[in-house]
């Protein structure tokens, strides 16, 4: 339902279903006042430009969302200098046209439409003996300042992040790519909250069957509010049961803008500074933004290891409860006796105590993320020394134990976008493992990789590329990130437009 269709329903319980605008002002005041009842911030402001022929001029606006400089100056002041030189009533049309200083003015006779202005941060100019009014750009709420996003920060590159404020992040993206092709497509969702969201796109690169697509799934949701770009990202995306995410996200408009580039599409959401990027392939889990803006040896080294540090933060556990179950029969002698000393007089089993330190692990990571940065970072690390290193001693955990533990939470540091995915597949290996033994580890392996290969986002193979070895040219930014100069076409699975550098 949207905002029409609110507000149409609120006019009927309210009995005022045939309500328009007429040409007496004080009735259209009335009827304002009777939808934004008991609304101490709806301002209705009186302007009287003669008092003999008493034409009178009246504003409505939302105290908070509008720039009060702007009416004054755009608005108010025009109005009562351009009377006082002609002393002729003013038309709405002759105040459009000859009066108003404001960028952004509308003409309307639409109730709903003059209603979701007023709520939206626009001013709204009624006149007397006219059925129509002018609806005047004059938004001006605050937001944050532009700045870094904590969760994305770099060492090299752009530092700009998104904000709350959806006309802000537009514009963020505007500055990077500054093509008519860029194109901005506006609605609302949510019947209470009404809550503005920007689907965009590069016209000449996107699919347009992937755009009708999204714009489907978004027409079917009914909800009460979007607060976040999350509530999308549930509703909208494939496989909503699964652990990965099939549509990614971002706070910044760089990587914004360069998967515009490759043909993709982004959603934005008012109040929120997470921009939605679909489709999203597995392989982008492994990517960061320093990547693309250091030198390709380095990037590609980085990225390996991220994915290297993947197999290990899930598999770690798992193999040392296999391992430790066999007696460890599997490690050399001197490992095996060294380890076997460690953890004498431990009553817990290997798995128990595997299963404790994950947990301990993740209360330190998520208390220092609560936390603020300088408490959060001392937390973590003294924590992790004062409880670790008292458990040895106590003989509650074994020294082992709490190595494999810390080196697993320490490799998924590495890969922040699965971060929940990593937690609880490290809980699923581990006990597959301690009922099976390493055929348990084995079969949660299979599993994974059917289930990767299963998933799609938004018609798109998951692992698109991934597994793709009969031709070399789509691995260039998948397990390694190749130079600029090999990377001439963008990947055809996104759009049909591939030539994206020619170097003469």
């Amino acid at each position: 339902m949207n905002l029409v269709q609110n507000y149409t329903e609120y006019i009927r319980q309210s009995q005022l279903e045939n309500l328009k605008l007429t040409q007496s002002l004080d009735k259209n005041t009335d009827a304002l006042k009777q939808i934004f009842k008991d609304d101490n911030t709806f301002i209705v402001r009186d302007i009287i430009l003669d008092s003999k022929e008493k034409q009178r001029c009246r504003l409505f606006f939302v105290d908070g969302m509008v720039n009060t400089e702007i009416i004054n100056r755009d608005v108010v002041n025009p109005l009562l200098v351009s009377f006082e030189k002609s002393k002729k009533n003013h038309t709405i049309d002759f105040i459009k046209t000859q009066v108003l200083h404001a960028n952004d003015v509308k003409q309307s006779e639409d109730i709903t439409f003059i209603v979701d202005s007023i709520l939206y941060g626009d001013t709204v100019l009624l006149t007397d003996d006219e059925s129509t009014c002018l609806v005047i750009n004059t938004k001006g709420w605050k937001s944050r300042s532009i700045s870094e996003p904590d969760e994305e920060k770099i060492l090299s590159g752009p530092r700009e992040g998104f904000t709350e404020a959806i006309l802000s992040n537009t514009t963020l993206i505007r500055r990077k790519v500054k093509n008519n092709d860029l194109k901005f497509k506006f609605s609302s969702i949510g019947k209470r909250s009404n809550t503005k969201i920007c689907i965009c796109f590069i016209e000449s690169l996107a699919d347009k069957k992937l755009v009708e697509q999204l714009e489907q799934r978004l027409n079917k949701i009914d909800i009460d509010a979007i607060l976040d770009a999350n509530y999308l990202t549930e509703l909208i995306k494939d496989n909503p049961y699964s652990l990965f995410d099939t549509i990614g996200s971002t706070e910044k408009p760089d990587i914004v803008a360069g998967r515009l580039l490759e043909g993709r599409i982004a959603l934005l959401v008012d109040g929120s500074p997470v921009v939605l990027t679909l489709p999203y392939l597995f392989v982008e889990n492994f990517q960061s933004d320093d990547d693309y803006y250091q030198n390709f040896y380095f990037s590609s080294i980085g990225r390996i290891l991220r994915i290297i540090s993947f197999i290990f933060t899930i598999f770690t556990p798992a193999l040392y409860i296999g391992i430790m179950a066999f007696g460890g029969r599997f490690l050399p002698h001197t490992l095996a006796i060294s380890i076997s000393r460690a953890r004498e007089g431990v009553p817990l089993p290997v798995f128990a105590e595997c299963i404790i330190m994950l947990f301990v692990f993740e209360i330190l990571r998520e208390a220092g993320v609560r936390m603020s940065n300088s408490m959060g970072h001392a937390l973590s690390v003294v924590g992790g020394l004062v409880i670790g290193q008292s458990a040895v001693e106590a003989k509650l955990i074994s020294a082992p134990t709490v190595i494999i533990i810390a080196f697993a939470g320490i490799t998924g540091l590495m890969l922040p976008r699965l971060k929940s995915s990593v937690v609880i597949l490290r809980l699923v290996f581990a006990f597959c493992t301690s009922l099976l033994g390493f055929f348990g580890a084995i079969l949660c392996g299979v599993w994974l990789l059917l289930h990767l290969a299963y998933l799609n986002s938004f018609g798109i193979s998951y692992t698109a590329y991934m597994l793709n070895y009969k031709r070399l040219s789509p691995l260039k930014d998948t397990y390694v990130r190749a130079p600029w100069w090999k990377m001439k076409t963008r990947p055809t699975v996104f759009t049909k437009n591939g030539v994206r550098l020619k170097i003469k």
